[in-house]
């Protein structure tokens, strides 16, 4: 039981998912149809993702990536790309698998070239672009991968509503990188070498494994594109080819996230199977969205938050902008946040609080900016 309680006190979003959907099920008993209404496809979606991004991480997919960084001769442009190595990775391989590849990668360079008053600074901006570069794509966020999923709109009507967002973004961050830099733009990096393990040449097992991973991903995209019915055939795909591959996968993929979002959809559907409680919600949340997916963000971070809204939601648009704004406010509003504090004191334990202030002080500067015109672009309705 004490292990029971120490893991509880770790995941304190999945003690959250947990406590809620107990307390929904006193509420509204549960019922096949409570089953039914729970979103599998995007669960077995989330899962595939999942795995196949774990396996990415093993086998170092990005290290060309990790490698080009050394070109870069002064603070500015390395740092630029580092941030906009997040952002637009993020649009791909999700915000928080962006920030485990380049965070610990700009905490490495930095501290090696003497430079580490600008970590905190630059991976605070790193965090912004993780959460505001994946917002163009479907998949590029939890949130974002379930919202689609639920609606019936086309990948390039999604990104046409999410681009103005996403550039305004970037400009946004050069701005910030340039004012960062404001006394010494031509600041100096000198480039260091980076000690690596004794590599042995690469198998032909393990360039089987980096193929697969590949030939899954864009499996994987192309399932989440033509929003196909027989995406539990790719469930069943993704399974049986990682098994053959790498079987000890299976053990580092993230069951908590999974189980986080299995959690919330039967809180979310227990409470909108409640008459009373669904009036008081849809008057609420109806044409107010946008500021509730920030609000109830910042309590139960962005996903949940998502999942929770969607039933009473009127403006799409609304919903969405929310929740891919709300990481901008607090630690808690975005799990991918959350994973950024994470690896941070992983390296600087006795630092948390020094970590807060600046990510806190960075991300409202960005907030404060975008989150009217954020508002007013949410009347631009989806459909």
């Amino acid at each position: 039981m004490k292990k029971v309680f120490e893991f509880l006190k770790k995941e304190i979003m999945l003690t959250v998912a947990v406590l809620a959907a107990v307390v929904s099920l006193f509420i509204t008993p549960p019922t096949k149809a409570l089953i039914k209404e729970i979103d599998w496809h995007t669960l077995g979606t989330l899962f595939m993702m999942l795995c196949v991004l774990e396996g990415f991480k093993q086998e170092n997919i990005f290290e060309p990536v990790i490698n080009f960084s050394k070109k870069f001769k002064t603070m500015a442009t390395l740092s630029l790309f580092l941030i906009f190595g997040v952002f637009f990775t993020s649009m791909f391989v999700t915000n928080d698998v962006s920030l485990i590849i380049f965070v610990p990668l700009t905490i490495l360079l930095f501290r090696k070239g003497d430079k580490e008053k600008y970590i905190l600074p630059v991976i605070s901006m790193e965090n912004i672009a993780a959460i505001r570069g994946s917002l163009l794509m479907p998949f590029g966020s939890p949130q974002n991968l379930f919202l689609f999923g639920q609606s019936n709109i086309s990948v390039w009507h999604f990104m046409l509503h999410m681009s103005p967002l996403c550039v305004g973004s970037g400009i946004l961050l050069i701005i910030f990188v340039l004012v960062l830099y404001r006394k010494n733009v031509k600041e100096e990096f000198k480039t260091v070498e980076i000690e690596e393990d004794k590599k042995e040449p690469v198998s032909t097992k393990i360039k089987i494994r980096k193929i697969a991973y590949l030939l899954l991903f864009a499996m994987i995209i192309l399932t989440i594109v033509t929003r196909t019915k027989y995406w539990p055939i790719a469930v069943a795909i993704v399974i049986i080819v990682i098994a053959a591959v790498n079987l000890k996968l299976f053990v580092q993929v993230d069951y908590v996230l999974i189980f986080t979002f299995l959690c919330f959809f039967v809180f979310s559907s227990s409470i909108a199977a409640n008459p009373k409680i669904s009036d008081v919600l849809n008057k609420a949340v109806a044409g107010n969205e946008y500021w509730w997916a920030i609000g109830l963000s910042q309590i139960i971070s962005n996903v949940p938050a998502s999942i929770v809204l969607y039933p009473f939601t009127k403006n799409f648009a609304g919903l969405i902008y929310g929740a891919d704004t709300a990481g901008l406010v607090s630690l808690i509003g975005s799990l991918a946040s959350v994973i950024n504090y994470r690896i941070y004191v992983r390296e600087y334990p006795d630092k948390g609080f020094k970590f807060i202030k600046v990510f806190t002080l960075v991300s409202w500067a960005f907030f404060i900016i975008v989150v009217i015109p954020g508002f007013f672009l949410s009347r631009w309705k989806f459909f």
